[in-house]
């Protein structure tokens, strides 16, 4: 038998010898038993007859073979009400500190047996404190620092024990001071085990699968996208998502009015009933001053995800819209106006965004940098060059992130300095400027180039799944029509 056969099999797949084995030892229980019963009843029989009580029929004693019954394991789709049949060797052996834990001990192989006695080796369930590591669990418990070296070097997936968060548990196997198995629940999904067999440490992760649920909310904005999200029930994850999905066509800061609508299809995971946490967001619709916009999340073979609208566009923009998280505009592109320090008027080319000292500014496209230091009235600025036809500068700012200068490449969405009022500037803002061609256009209405479309290979699959979200989309907006008009 090879070693993934041992670690995939279940109860039922153990060698005949430990069958037999097991078996043996179930006899024996047996047998002492009855003896012990026997013995009991010679001797109390007497004591009933002179007391003038009659003795009590034996009653028989049925007993449950589970090596020839299915054990069920533990899957999302079980219902609280329905019954886990454990192993019986897994039943007599209890935890030391706390009581049986069902979800630690029902899914994977049955616990480690002794070599010689009648009784399970108890499993000894140890808290992580704060500040605690492995070594000194294993000083607490008995286990020698040798022990613990093979057992990290035993197999790579140990060293998740090097990481052990405060609050979560590890259970161990000890006798006579030798470790022979432990298990550490990792989260509510993933448990580590280790066993030792022939003097070596086997590792494996038990997984238990999560249920996928797809809910769909939708709800008019009231005042912004957030607060309105949050009253029709969306976390913030699922909140963040729609608004970065939809954030290189919307501006979430300056563009919501009230009566704008959104509709998001998106996944729920829960385990043995009970919700764990919110998933991606599948299909997403969003009304914004009149304007319907539709996202739909499509996975390639090789398991990466992007959102495209229902041509196959890609929703991801060559650009972003806003490159820095801001307070408010303080100065929109304008042909000409007065400039508060020089005193003069002339043209501003750019847009001002107005955000607290430090606030991080990130690079609105892919591209190389082409300028990084003091430049004039801009004071310290960055001008990134993104192919051939476009760039863009970020100007007044008080510091640039460390390992950037002139020649490196960066990517959409990386930090490459921070808001300060370096140069001509009465208060910390970003001056940014966006260039087709060497001509500056406003960054606020600027039509920004589209990523790469789905590809052909995959044209066809993304159309019939997209047709199938806009079904469902159809539907709910026909529904709201109708509740609108009561």
């Amino acid at each position: 038998m090879n070693y993934n056969t041992f670690l995939n099999r279940d109860y039922l797949s153990l060698p005949a010898t430990r069958r037999s084995r097991q078996r043996h030892w179930l006899r024996l229980l047996l047998i002492g038993g009855s003896v012990s019963v026997a013995t009991a009843a010679y001797l109390i029989a007497p004591l009933m007859i002179d007391s003038g009580e009659t003795a009590a029929p034996a009653t028989s004693i049925q007993t449950t073979n589970y090596t020839d019954q299915a054990v069920p394991k533990v899957t999302a789709s079980r219902q609280p009400d329905e019954a886990i049949v454990a192993p019986a060797t897994e039943q007599d052996v209890p935890l030391l500190e706390v009581p049986f834990d069902e979800e630690m001990h029902d899914t994977g192989p049955v616990g480690i047996q002794p070599t010689s006695g009648s009784e399970a080796i108890a499993w000894q369930r140890v808290t992580i404190k704060r500040g605690d590591n492995l070594s000194r669990i294993f000083s607490r418990v008995g286990l020698s620092q040798q022990q613990l070296h093979q057992l990290l070097e035993a197999d790579s997936r140990n060293r998740e024990l090097t990481h052990l968060m405060p609050g979560k548990a590890l259970e161990l196997q000890i006798r006579d001071g030798e470790l022979l198995g432990l298990r550490y629940l990792q989260s509510a999904t993933e448990t580590l085990r280790i066993e030792r067999r022939d003097d070596r440490f086997y590792s494996y992760f038990d997984s238990r699968p999560l249920e996928q649920r797809v809910s769909q909310v939708s709800a008019v904005i009231e005042d912004s996208l957030y607060l309105s999200g949050q009253r029709a029930g969306l976390s913030d994850k699922v909140i963040m998502e729609l608004a970065s999905i939809f954030g290189w066509d919307i501006d979430f800061a300056l563009d919501i009015r009230a009566g704008d609508a959104f509709t998001v299809f998106y996944e729920q995971h829960y385990l043995d009933g009970e919700k764990q946490h919110d998933g991606a967001i599948l299909a997403a619709q969003f009304s914004n001053q009149g304007r319907t916009y539709q996202a739909f999340r499509f996975t390639d073979d090789a398991g990466n995800s992007r959102y495209y609208d229902a041509n196959g566009m890609s929703m991801r923009k060559a650009f972003l819209r806003s490159p820095v998280d801001f307070h408010r505009i303080s100065s929109r592109f304008q042909k000409e106006r007065y400039h508060p320090v020089l005193g003069t008027r002339r043209p501003h080319r750019g847009v001002d965004y107005a955000a607290a000292t430090g606030t991080p500014v990130k690079a609105s496209g892919d591209g190389k940098i082409t300028f990084h230091g003091w430049k004039g009235g801009y004071g310290r600025a960055i001008i990134i060059q993104h192919g051939q036809r476009y760039s863009t500068l970020y100007g007044h700012l008080s510091n640039f992130r460390n390992g950037l200068t002139t020649g490196s490449r960066v990517r959409q969405g990386q930090i490459i300095g921070y808001v300060g009022k370096s140069g001509l500037a009465t208060g910390p803002h970003l001056h940014y400027e966006f260039r087709v061609d060497g001509e500056h256009r406003d960054p606020l209405t600027v039509q920004l180039p589209n990523a790469e479309p789905i590809t052909a290979h995959y044209r066809q699959a993304f159309t019939a799944a997209a047709e199938q979200w806009l079904a469902k989309l159809a539907e709910v907006e026909a529904t709201r029509v109708v509740l609108n008009a009561d």
